[in-house]
């Protein structure tokens, strides 16, 4: 009996300690850097350590600052995600994405930067929007 409760503890410790992304709460999560409600669905961004501590941004100026802060190490990250502009509240990996800048997008913190996964769909965007293209080396260098 002991054994059987000693194994479903350890079990519940284990799954406690996640490492998975989880979804972004708009109207409820706060960001960590600037303290704001996040309250669009097409912005947001989330660092999730291999601790599994979990980091909600509003905006790319909120998470680059944060990088840029060495809070954590970067060797302690596990996943770094971005919101797909294109598909609201869907998380995809910020290292990977494809950024737009343009002035016609009005972003929490006025960073004018949305992300994309498809790099297809950046595209349209564009050229409805006008803007530069960014990709993840190009925007961490804009923002040092």
């Amino acid at each position: 009996m002991k054994t059987h409760l000693l194994l479903l503890i350890s079990l519940l410790l284990l799954a406690a300690c996640s490492v998975e992304p989880r979804a972004i709460n708009y109207g409820e999560d706060v960001c960590h850097h600037c303290k704001m409600k996040l309250m669009d669905p097409h912005y947001g961004a989330e660092v999730v350590t291999k601790k599994g501590k979990i980091y909600i941004f509003d905006d790319v100026n909120c998470l680059m600052s944060f990088l840029e802060s060495e809070e954590i190490e970067e060797e302690n990250i596990q996943h770094l995600l971005i919101t797909d502009y294109e598909n609201p509240e869907t998380l995809t990996d910020a290292t990977l994405a494809f950024y737009l800048k343009s002035d016609q997008f009005k972003t929490p913190m006025a960073s004018q930067i949305v992300a994309f996964s498809d790099y297809e769909t950046l595209k349209g965007y564009k050229i409805k929007n006008g803007g530069v293209y960014m990709a993840w080396g190009e925007l961490v260098t804009q923002f040092k």
